[in-house]
């Protein structure tokens, strides 16, 4: 059958031993089975098919292989999983002479990860012929000394299959005088020996032709054939003898060179040439051994001259001969059984596969991050291992079968530390004990665990009233621990109702950079503090959010020009009034009231006398506004003066409101004033801002005056009357003396816009300034009252007349007088 028909044979016999022997999960195993020399692309096994992955799974699960010496072989049908030959497999180059030829391989699946041991078999087909070292053999044997039943050990053939399909026979060519004798060997190896049938006669026949045939059993079988030619020689009667027909030596792996481990014995009785012995390996000793020992053929010294290797081969068996030079040469044999002891020589090797690139900072305990794989060719108390981790990690080793998981033992925070490099110790139990270290880094990804921050607690802007809209008024700036899209942050408005109006129709937040945009022009007057709150969140999942306060000041600017409140006017700001004739110097003509919607130097009012500049007949006071005569009039004069007087305000640029005053001259005026909460009536309707500011002065003057008359009444209730005491209250101690020479007295201190009674201490006899009021006596109603200067007991008789009374403060005759501005 020619190579083509053989292979398509062998074909049918790798789908075949698929059906039959591929036996699935096998405590955590695939197993299948594939002869050698099959061509690429053969069908192997389905492994998706074996670990229940459907096929529309493939795609996601991703199935290959992991080995560091087999992959090149196989690889997998990622249409349907199929396990397929890559590359040609020669058996007897990947396991020489080894009955069994397993190779390891890893299935990995992804998506979860799936780590499968697979085992491949590689089965051995009839593709090598038994072969002999030497194709043609010479025997020399003597004649009339070797007897029928005398055996001579043949050459053995060498055949690199296994099994069935290694030599299984030996067959010689009929002949008279010899035939075959065939022994199986402890080990399995056929040993033929040539039986000397007759006895041999030199002079009937000098040679002897034998073919030797050993013959396989495979399908179809192979043979090989060596010529034996067998020499008949003279006498040489006493062969050489060992000492011992079997010797046993035990020896350690990993000899040095040069070792000798025995020293053969063998003894000839004959004399001269025919006593004298040479050593050396019979054709039984095979080519690995030789490889290995080396025998000295003179004195039967067997050395160490290769690498003796336990987890190679633990067991040799040296078959020698001892060989005289007589003629015809004879021979002794024995056999040397050489164990090899492990020595503790190979380091524990580790192999880490992660689940993932990355692990999840709010990983559970326990979870998944690998498996390692730990593996040590030595044997007993030295292939044992112990795996260690690197302490103060939050990770720990778990056994999982024949190999061990790496898991999550804590919690895991990547603002803290995002990578971690774990050291890996594999130690075995020999002695000294061997150990390895691998170093494995994994990367913790990032959750949205941090909610973005601000780095201020509260920010405050400050923006000019009548600003253009899209002033930019201030920047909020926010930060947050974690990365990638989790700290991408988005600026925003909290909405909120302000005056009924939506806060966005207000300011404007620019959403990526936090800059706050004004969207209108405010107005310090209606309001002068806009509070929002800003909303910065990150776009992680789920997203995680903080806010923080915006106070938005608004800054007065001199907008507002004084208003004229009283006295009453028309609309072009024109005011009568009427003095009599008889008018003296310091006569009060009018009291000029005005307020300004600004605030600060914007609304402290100035009054001016504009026209007539250089008119000295009425003085306006530059701060209270009031309007004096400064001298008396007389009959010639003009009975009607028109006074231009200017109200500004300090601002910058300053604004200013004109007012024009007709003063007319009559022989008898009746006073008619209007009440004060008429004038405030009858002028222009002031704003909100300035009726809460009367009402706060208003108040403050009430507290201040009845704070004023308690402590007033305790002084004045003594009854020692102590000046002395009287003097601390209005701002220092004075002596007996000094209130003898001083007595106090009432004044009405009008210096600037505030108006206010004071307690002064003058000499006896003198008296304070009188002011007379211009309103008419409505006590129920007045704005303030004066009261006429007295001197100590007229003061005294009217708080014991007040304290014990209770009179009204509002009262004409109660000294305490109001707070007037």
């Amino acid at each position: 059958m020619d190579n083509r028909g053989f292979y398509q044979c062998w074909k049918w016999q790798v789908v075949c031993s698929f059906l039959l022997c591929s036996w699935g999960w096998v405590s955590g195993q695939l197993r299948y089975s594939i002869v050698e020399e099959s061509e690429p692309g053969t069908l192997v096994g389905n492994v998706a098919q074996d670990l229940g992955i459907k096929r529309a799974e493939l795609s996601q699960r991703r199935i290959h292989l992991r080995s560091e010496q087999s992959q090149q072989y196989f690889s997998v049908n990622q249409d349907n999983g199929g396990l397929v030959v890559k590359e040609r497999i020669d058996r007897e180059s990947l396991c020489g002479s080894s009955p069994r030829c397993l190779l390891q391989l890893e299935v990995v699946a992804e998506n979860p990860l799936e780590l499968i041991s697979l085992e491949i078999e590689i089965l051995d087909i009839n593709d090598n012929s038994p072969t002999f070292s030497s194709n043609d053999r010479i025997i020399e044997i003597t004649e009339l000394v070797a007897s029928p039943g005398t055996q001579f050990d043949l050459e053995i053939a060498d055949d690199l299959d296994v099994g069935v399909n290694s030599v299984s026979q030996y067959t010689l060519n009929t002949n008279p005088y010899f035939s075959l004798s065939v022994k199986n060997r402890k080990d399995g190896t056929l040993i033929p020996q040539l039986i000397l049938e007759k006895v041999l006669d030199r002079e009937e026949k000098q040679e002897h032709h034998l073919i030797l045939t050993a013959i396989d059993g495979g399908e179809p079988a192979r043979s090989g054939t060596c010529r034996i030619t067998v020499l008949v020689l003279d006498i040489n009667d006493n062969p050489p003898v060992f000492n011992q027909s079997v010797y046993k030596v035990s020896i350690r792996e990993n000899l040095p060179l040069k070792t000798v481990i025995l020293t053969l014995n063998a003894t000839d009785q004959d004399d001269g040439a025919n006593g004298e012995i040479e050593f050396s390996f019979d054709d039984h000793t095979s080519e690995s051994a030789r490889k290995i020992f080396f025998l000295n053929d003179q004195n039967g010294e067997i050395c160490i001259i290769g690498l003796v290797d336990f987890e190679e081969r633990d067991f040799y068996e040296l078959s020698i001969k001892a060989v005289d030079k007589g003629f015809p040469k004879l021979k002794g044999n024995c056999r040397v059984q050489v164990e090899i002891q492990d020595e503790n020589d190979n380091l524990p090797k580790i192999t880490f596969t992660s689940v993932a690139n990355d692990i999840l900072e709010n990983a559970p305990s326990g979870d998944v991050v690998g498996f390692i794989n730990v593996n040590d060719k030595d044997s007993g108390k030295n292939g044992e291992i112990k795996l260690d981790l690197s302490p103060n990690v939050p990770f720990k080793i778990r056994p999982v079968k024949n190999r061990y998981a790496l898991v999550t033992d804590g919690n895991l925070d990547r603002e803290e530390t995002p990578q971690y490099t774990i050291e890996l110790t594999a130690s075995d139990l020999g002695s000294p004990p061997l150990y390895s270290k691998t170093s494995v880094t994994l990367r913790v990804s990032d959750i949205n665990d941090n909610a973005p921050l601000f780095t201020q607690s509260t920010y405050n802007a400050f923006i000019n009233e009548n600003s253009d809209p899209g002033t930019l008024l201030c920047t909020v700036s926010a930060s947050d621990l974690d990365e990638g899209v989790n700290a991408d942050l988005v600026y925003s408005i909290v909405e909120s109702q302000i005056d009924g109006s939506s806060v966005s129709s207000f300011v404007y937040i620019h959403s990526n950079d936090g800059n706050i945009y004004a969207q209108r022009s405010f107005d310090y007057e209606q309001i002068q503090v806009l509070q929002i709150t800003i909303k910065v969140e990150d776009s992680g999942s789920p997203q995680l959010s903080s806010t923080v306060p915006v106070f938005l000041f608004i800054l007065d600017t001199n907008d507002n020009p004084p208003t004229l409140l009283y006295p009453e006017h028309s609309e072009d700001l024109i005011v009568q009034e009427r003095i009599p004739k008889s008018t003296s110097a310091g006569y009060l003509v009018t009291k000029l009231s005005a307020v300004d919607l600004d605030s600060g130097h914007n609304a402290w009012l100035l009054f001016t006398l504009i026209h007539p500049i250089n008119y000295s007949s009425f003085h306006v006071s530059k701060h209270t506004g009031e309007v004096r005569t400064v001298r008396g009039f007389q009959e010639a004069e003009n009975m009607e003066q028109q006074l231009v007087i200017s109200i500004s305000d300090q601002g910058s640029p300053p604004l200013s409101t004109t007012v024009t005053v007709l003063v007319s001259m009559a022989d008898e005026v009746i006073v008619e004033r209007p009440k004060s909460g008429d004038f405030m009536t009858n002028s222009k309707p002031p704003s909100d801002m300035t009726l809460y500011l009367i009402i706060s002065l208003v108040a403050i003057s009430l507290v201040s005056l009845v704070t004023f008359m308690i402590l007033l009444v305790k002084c004045l209730r003594k009854d020692s009357y102590d000046w002395s005491s009287s003097c601390c209250l209005l701002g220092g101690s004075q002596s007996k003396a000094y209130t003898d020479q001083y007595q106090p007295a009432l004044y009405l201190n009008t210096d600037g816009t505030l108006k206010y009674m004071e307690v002064r201490m003058v000499p006896p006899g003198s008296q304070g300034q009188s002011y007379q009021t211009h309103l008419p006596p409505a006590p129920e109603q007045q704005d303030f009252s004066i009261v006429q200067p007295v001197n100590y007991p007229q003061l005294k008789d009217i708080y014991q007349e007040a304290s014990s009374e209770g009179e009204s403060l509002n009262d004409p005759n109660n000294v305490s007088g109001d707070i007037i501005v």
